[in-house]
Formats: structure tokens, sequence, C-alpha cells
């Protein structure tokens, strides 16, 4: 098996973990980002997780990628200039849009319209026309094609986007145009709709191949700076990238597509907790992940990741497999300010981030934020990592001094106050992916990781009702360890768009086996061998004439075995827990996917010596601290010291290289055999 490197680039900092997939060991390493060109805190990285190690980069052989780049180029609008080609009369498909509008019933009024991604001047038309079952009715104009990739030529488009009506039932005519479009544009990439979504709805299918195309130049110049250093470093092994949805794709492929990489960054997080949540033995969490800038949480049932068909980012709402992460302006960088039309506390989302960052850090930040309020509370002890790294508390003090005086409080009511709003603020965000889901958080562990989750984790599942709060190992590089331990994974989609009463069974999986056959070519192609690849479908059903649908998992085996009555009764169940009745309605199957998986990396979690239960080993010094509105006596552990049935009661605190873990007043944690710290109410 060799080394497997996963990384992970945030806004704050770069996490590495190496892992020998032979025995099992694992270094981590933490670097700063370098925003300006990310490959370069890669870089820095990689040399000193190498060093420390003792492995030369030439014996790495998979290097496993989550990274933000094509969000934050849709997040600051620097994706690439996109020409738009369509069929005859849709030219306006972008600007149309869909009239959904977000908010109450005046909000049209004061909403403006974000920008589409491809501006009106931009979009030329073709004639040529498919009908809905994918015949001809209109042959492709080659010339009029010829002329209008000529103006968008000399209009200075970055990336081509050709989305032609009924495209997803016969995409010949975008073909053709894509052919031409290489001949007269050759270096320019282009995105061609059916490739991309062969799904119905043309207004989605278009935006997402948009999307697609905005982000290509971004992404495909990140990929190959970065395959080019990696290369110069010594490395010669494989560069893959984690999907929205969790899975691998190969660096080429993720050139290609980028729009499923939307979400890279946080799937990674949620991929890492389900390996500590297999090696735990607990299947249903919610996650929380706390970084400098913002909190993304999940949820996780029975240890399958809630999906969604659409990948959020800003504005943008595209068709692509996402894990269901919500993100909140809320982390350890946020900054509180007391604004003076209001005179109450607000905290984020804007963060101090990377550079000046908090206070504490002692790197220029004047403004107050949430780490500042945990080292004033003595949550975050002020000398970390051993004592490499000093905290000011006394800048903090200022700081954190100024709000309580706009506030006319004392300090330390003022610093609780900052961390009790952005803990609601993450408990908000978990209420959104669980009860307003149909879920009861109580029936769910909460698990904190990122650089600050262990530090709100215990307050958090107070607010929620879910026991215990985990600690995992090694939280501040879990998205790393998820990035290096998932397996590759890659879907096609096809609209079907009939009524359950008028589909044989044979005809529908006839017609999954072919896609099925597809997806696991394209895994073969990455190197997969076959025996390595497992399939499962995805289906959509709703009741006729609904205006969304509700995507079902199902097994080749369990189509076999349960036909179309097994599928609409899953439907039927999954209709109730989501809104709570159902319909004598009959049902519609709109669209079909299959996705092929390689293998999971069945990496086994190192256990740790027994103990006594008495973690005075562990024991660094006492402290104080603040809780409950007064000083309170808490002790300070080291993780690395630990043994399993360790029981630490609370208050106290255990640091650790990348991460430190509050455990409260009236709580008890618990040690399990991995190591995980498992906090429940005393």
């Amino acid at each position: 098996m060799g080394y497997r490197l996963g990384v992970d680039v945030g806004g704050t900092f770069t996490d590495l973990l190496l892992f020998n997939a032979d025995t099992g060991a694992f270094w981590r390493h933490k670097t700063p980002s370098t925003p300006h060109d990310s490959s370069e805190g890669i870089l820095n990285g990689v040399t000193a997780i190498c060093a420390n190690a003792g492995v030369k980069p030439a014996e790495i052989e998979y290097f496993l990628h989550g990274t933000t780049v094509a969000t934050n180029a849709v997040l600051e609008g620097k994706g690439a200039r996109v020409g738009l080609i369509v069929t005859e009369g849709y030219r306006d498909i972008m600007q149309i849009a869909r009239s959904y509008v977000p908010g109450g019933l005046a909000a049209w009024i004061i909403w403006p319209k974000p920008t589409p991604l491809a501006a009106l001047e931009d979009t030329v038309t073709v004639a040529g026309r498919m009908n809905a079952q994918g015949q001809e009715v209109r042959p492709l104009n080659e010339s009029s094609a010829r002329e209008a990739l000529t103006q968008l030529k000399d209009q200075g488009v970055e990336a081509i986007t050709v989305s032609f009506m009924n495209a997803y039932t016969n995409g010949t005519h975008e073909k053709r145009v894509g052919e031409l479009a290489r001949e007269i544009m050759q270096d320019v990439p282009v995105s061609l709709s059916h490739e991309v979504l062969p799904e119905m709805q043309e207004y989605e299918r278009t935006l997402t191949t948009v999307a697609n195309a905005a982000v290509r130049p971004v992404v495909s110049k990140y990929v190959s700076n970065l395959r080019n250093k990696l290369a110069d470093s010594g490395f010669t092994g494989k560069l893959s990238l984690l999907r929205s949805d969790g899975g691998l794709m190969s660096a080429q492929k993720a050139e290609e597509h980028p729009v499923n990489i939307l979400m890279s960054g946080p799937a990674g997080g949620v991929t890492g907790a389900l390996w500590v949540g297999k090696n735990a033995g607990i299947k249903n969490i919610l996650t929380l992940d706390v970084g400098g800038t913002s909190t993304d949480v999940a949820l996780i049932e029975n240890l399958e990741p809630r999906r969604v068909r659409t990948t959020e980012v800003g504005h943008l709402a595209v068709r692509a497999s996402s894990l269901d992460v919500k993100t909140v302006g809320a982390g350890g960088g946020s900054i509180a300010y007391v604004p003076e039309l209001t005179g109450a506390l607000r905290v984020g989302p804007q963060s101090a981030g990377a550079v000046p960052g908090p206070v504490a850090y002692g790197k220029g930040g004047e403004l107050p934020t949430v780490t500042d309020a945990n080292v004033v509370l003595g949550y975050l002890p002020e000398n970390l990592l051993g004592g490499s790294f000093q905290l000011d508390r006394e800048g903090a003090k200022k700081a954190v001094q100024t709000i309580a005086d706009a506030l006319g409080i004392d300090l330390m009511s003022a610093a609780r106050g900052i961390i009790d709003i952005v803990n609601e603020n993450m408990f908000g965000a978990l209420r959104m992916i669980s009860v307003q889901q149909g879920y009861d958080p109580r029936h769910f562990a909460l698990m904190g990781f990122g650089g600050a989750g262990p530090l709100h984790v215990n307050a958090v599942a107070r607010l929620m009702g879910s026991w215990p709060a985990i600690s995992p190992v090694s939280p501040g590089v879990l998205c790393a360890l998820g990035d290096a331990t998932t397996r590759m994974r890659t879907e096609t989609a096809r609209s079907f768009s009939r009524l359950a009463t008028t589909t044989d069974a044979q005809e529908l999986i006839g017609i999954l086996k072919e896609m099925a056959d597809q997806t696991r070519a394209e895994l073969r192609s990455d190197g997969i061998a076959d025996a390595d690849i497992s399939s499962e479908f995805e289906i959509d059903v709703r009741y006729a004439g609904q205006a969304f649908e509700v995507p079902l998992t199902i097994t080749p085996e369990v189509l076999e075995r349960d036909g179309i009555d097994g599928i609409l009764q899953r439907f039927d169940e999954e209709h109730l827990r989501l809104f709570t009745f159902n319909m004598d309605t009959p049902h519609e199957i709109v669209n079909l996917r299959a996705v092929a998986l390689g293998q999971a990396l069945d990496l086994p979690a190192a256990e740790l010596p027994k103990g006594d239960g008495n973690p005075i080993a562990a024991k660094m010094r006492d402290h104080s601290l603040w809780m409950d509105g007064k000083e309170q006596a808490a002790v300070i552990y080291d993780r690395s010291k630990l043994r399993q049935g360790d029981i630490i009661p609370g208050p106290a605190i255990v640091v650790e290289m990348d991460s430190t873990t509050l455990i409260e007043t009236g709580c008890v944690a618990t040690v399990d055999k991995v190591g995980n710290i498992l906090i429940n109410l005393a």
C-alpha cells in the first residue's frame, strides 16, 4: 500500500496527515495557508512532514487533497469570463433564471438578482433543434455556429459553454459545436451540458455547465501548478482531489469537471468523522467543524452521510451531488462588536483570518475575536504546544475590555457573552440540518473538530441535547485524515420522467446497468482494478405534479429483489419523515444516477494502552478558569499521555498539538480505546 498523504487547505491553516497504510503509523503537520498561491503552503508542509517521518516525497503513492480553490473563485466572483452558446430563441436563459425569490412576499422589491455567471453580451445563439425524444427537428447550422464562436473569440472569453435544448437526450449538436470551438479557439476549455449534467430542466443544466466553465481555468491553473511543484520535489504518485460528495476524483477529471469540487473543503471533515465513527462504534453523528473563519455542520445517519442533489456556494446553487453541509460565519477568528444602532453584542461573520489574526496571536490583530474571549476566560491556556507558542493574554483582555465597556458589564461576562453567542450561531446551523429535516438531535452524538471545534463541542452538545460530545483523535487535522482515507467515486445521471405504473422493472434495470458500466469504465481508466469497484444507484422519485423530487439510494440486488414497488415504498417512508404526510397521487420516476465507488481504505485506528481510570499521569498543572459566572479550579491534561479508560471530571482542559478540548462543569469525559474523548453529563 505504501504512503498516503492527505492535505486540506483551509482559509487559515493547511493541514497535512501522512499515513503508512501498511502499519497504520501517521504523522501530522499544520502550516499557515498562503492564500495568494496555496501550492506554496502545501509544499512547505510536504517538505516538513516528509522530514519528520524520514520519508522521501518519491515514496508517497497517493496525494489526496481537499481544496477550496473553486469555492473561493465563486464566492469572490473571480471565475473566468464565460461565453455561452444556446439554441436560437433561448438567449435569455440565464437572465430569466428561476422565478424563486428568497425571503418574504416583498423580497422581490429589495432583492437584487445575482449577476449571472455568463453575461448576456457573451451569450450567442445557433440554429438547430432536437425534440424531447432526442430526434433532430432542425439540423445544426454550422456556419452560424462558426460565426458565433468567432464573435466570442473576438470578445475575449476565457471559457466556452454549449447548452442546447433537449441535449440531455441527444448530444450530437453540442459535440459538433465543441469540435468547431476547439478548431477556432484552440486552448479555451469547452464544457458541454450533456457531458456535465445530462438531466432535464434547461436552466439548471445550463447554470451547472456555465459554473463548470467559469471555474475551469482557475482550477486548471491550480492543479497544473501543484502538479509541477510536486514533481519538482520528487513526487511521482497519483494526485486526487476530494469531490463535494465525499468521494475522490483524479486531478485530470477535476480539471474537466470542477463543478464537482465546489464543496471539496468541508467534505473532508465529514469523511474524517465517518472514519472516527467506524472505529469508535458510533453510527449517528452530527459534525461540528470549527475553523478560523467559518463552521461547517453535517449529519451522518447509520454511518451514511446525508447527500443532496444541489451544491450551494453563496448565491449559486448548481446541480451536482454534495454532502449536505451547512456553513455559518462563526469561527475562532470571528470578530465581536457592538453596533451603535442597537447596542447589542454581535459576533461575526467578519473574521480576522490568518493575517492579522486574533489579538492573542500577537501578529498585529487589534479587534476582539472568539479566540481572544477563550483566552480571557482561561479556556485556551497561554502556552500551547508545550510552550513553543505563547498567547498574549493581556492583549486579549484589553481587546475584550472594549466590548465590556460598550455593554457596561465586567470583562468576564463580556468574554462569556461572546462565547455564548458564537455557540448559539453553531446551534442554529445544526438545527437546520437536524430538526428542520425531521431528525431528532437527541439520537445523535456531536463531534467537534477543526482547530476550535473541541473548545465549543461540550457547550453546543448541551444546547442540542446531543451526547456524547466527542473530541476525536487529532481533531485539528481531521479533514486531512478524511482526504487520506476516503475512496474514489464517480457518477453519471440521466432523465427518465415516466409514471411508475408504466415503467417495466427489467427495462429500468437495463438502463441502470448500462450507466453502471459507463461509470466503472471511468474508474478503470483512473487505474482502479475492476474487482475493487462497486456500484450503487440513485433514483429521484416524486408524486406526479410535485415540483421537487426525493433521491433514494438503492443497490442492484435490492432492485432485482423488490422491483419498482420496493422503490415506491422507500419513497413513501422518506416522504413521511420529511413532510409528515403521504399522498394518493401516482408516483413519477424522474432521474436515474449510477455511482461507481473504489474500495474504501480499511485503516484500523491504533489502540491506546489501558489505564486504571485515573488520568494523573497526563496531568500538566492546575489552572483556574471562569465558568458559570465564577472563577473555578480546573486541571490541564496532556492528551498524548492519556490512556484508554481514563476518566476526567470537568472543568478541565486537554491540550495537544493541533487543538484544545474543554470539558465543562457538570460534565465528565472518558477516553475510549482508540483515544477519542467522549464527554457526557456527570
